[in-house]
């Protein structure tokens, strides 16, 4: 007997360039699915990102370290997107100064 959990969550997404950035990188996360063992390839609706626990995960892996791992993963995402923005914003105001002095 095959017993199956399903764990989703939402990423914050404070506003349109962090929702860009999130689904970006969680496409390009939901791609390496195969590399990540409770990853699923595609969230649950409403979701930004879904991880399956199947029988053979808690037998084979600690549960603890499972918890972990998703709490870390988590913790991560958040960091990635964050920095993400802070070099997105950084690499528009070098490219607004350097429009912006023609015109002085």
């Amino acid at each position: 007997k095959a017993v199956v959990s399903t764990q989703s969550t939402g990423i914050k997404q404070a506003d349109e360039i962090e929702k860009i950035l999130c689904h970006k990188f969680m496409r390009f996360m939901m791609m390496r699915a195969e590399n990540f063992f409770i990853l699923r390839r595609k969230p649950l609706e409403g979701y930004d990102i879904s991880f399956l626990i199947t029988n053979y995960h808690t037998e084979q892996m600690y549960k603890h370290k499972l918890i972990d791992f998703i709490m870390e993963f988590m913790t991560e995402i958040d960091k990635e997107i964050s920095e993400m923005k802070l070099c997105l914003n950084g690499r528009g105001r070098v490219c607004a100064v350097e429009y912006l002095k023609m015109f002085n």
